[in-house]
């Protein structure tokens, strides 16, 4: 096996592969990456058997090969080399030779024989979806999934699949977010999947915004997200997402429209003299204004006076600053709106011009 190409090139596919490699591992090919070369095309595999990435590019000089490349040193010599190297890669025997300019690397490797695959997919389920809009859709959302929690179907992102449109919900029992895009050719049934956190991670990392449409195709365990360049697949989380639509507040009536970056910015400074551990703020409506104190066991206070169009009189709610500041950097309107319905009930944090993306913050008794 042989292969040459350009520094910045080789870099690309291998930063997009070399993540999905867990630093810790049970076998110890999972510290591999799998090369391999066809037909002047290279592939570079990793995978922790829950996470698969492929990443695809075309070389010079190809040998048809393949064999398997401890995966964070090749990142790191290919990374520490000059800009504008031609790096070439070569076999003989067991060991691997990285060639670039007056530098040569020589590294051990592991057959290729004992690198695991992810089964095939059964797609049950294909659609394509803008790239850019699924980016955003986990953008907006992922921030809400739970971290480790022993209710497992929370620590994912819930894909909820429609006619004609997508949805990301993540929650983790405090908070929801709730994002929606509209695309052509949507499913052929509805269909609901959890993707694990470190398959929503990557794909973070994976999408790039542009014009480009990916390809979701979604199995009975897996989900496989196909790109020109890259195939990425992941397990699925196997259990039933809690009824999201059944926790966004109905007859939450109260609204108070107000500038976004305002508004952020006063809950930021507040949040500095509240509780540590509980990170609870006040915030008291009253008609044109929003008033938000903060307080913690030294005594300490902090209140912000905000001008908001609204004509709720004297209610007052406590809320997780943490959860409200997340939910206001993930929307995008210059303006939002806060639908209250009383102090004991969740708040509804969305734009101000549309109702896309939702977010649920649950109240805080302070």
């Amino acid at each position: 096996m042989r292969f040459s190409l350009q520094r910045e090139v080789f870099l690309k596919p291998l930063a997009q592969v070399v993540n999905v490699v867990e630093r810790r591992q049970t076998l110890p090919v999972l510290a591999n990456l799998l090369v391999q070369v066809k037909d002047g095309q290279l592939s570079l595999t990793g995978t922790d058997l829950e996470v698969e990435m492929i990443s695809r590019v075309n070389v010079d000089d190809a040998k048809d090969g393949e064999t398997t490349i401890p995966a964070r040193k090749l990142f790191e010599i290919v990374r520490a080399l000059p800009d504008g190297s031609k790096v070439t890669v070569s076999q003989t025997a067991e060991k691997i030779t990285v060639q670039a300019g007056r530098s040569r690397f020589t590294l051990s490797s592991l057959p290729a024989n004992d690198f695991p695959s992810i089964d095939e997919v059964e797609a049950t389920e294909r659609v394509r979806v803008p790239e850019a809009a699924l980016k955003e859709l986990i953008e907006r959302t992922a921030f809400a999934m739970a971290q480790q929690d022993v209710r497992y179907y929370l620590n994912g992102l819930l894909f909820d699949l429609r006619e004609s449109s997508l949805r990301c919900v993540a929650t983790d029992g405090h908070r929801l977010a709730l994002c929606e895009a509209n695309f052509e050719g949507g499913a052929q049934t509805k269909r609901q999947i959890i993707v694990p956190r470190k398959g929503v991670q990557e794909l973070q990392r994976l999408l790039e915004g542009g014009d480009r449409e990916v390809e979701l195709e979604m199995g009975r365990g897996h989900i496989r997200i196909k790109r020109d360049d890259v195939t990425f697949t992941s397990k699925l989380i196997d259990g039933r997402f809690p009824d999201y639509e059944a926790v966004i507040p109905i007859g939450a009536d109260k609204e108070v429209r107000i500038e976004r970056e305002i508004l952020r910015a006063s809950l930021q400074r507040a949040a500095i003299l509240s509780n540590e551990k509980y990170r609870g703020v006040r915030i008291e409506v009253s008609p044109g204004q929003l008033k938000i104190s903060a307080h913690n066991p030294e005594q300490e206070e902090a209140q912000e006076e905000v001008e908001a169009d609204t004509k709720v009189d004297d209610l007052a709610v406590g809320f997780n600053v943490n959860y409200l500041l997340d939910a206001l950097t993930a929307l995008r309107d210059e303006h939002v709106v806060l639908a209250l319905r009383d102090a004991n009930s969740s708040a509804l944090v969305r734009e101000a011009s549309n109702e896309r993306c939702r977010h649920v913050v649950m109240p805080l008794r302070l």
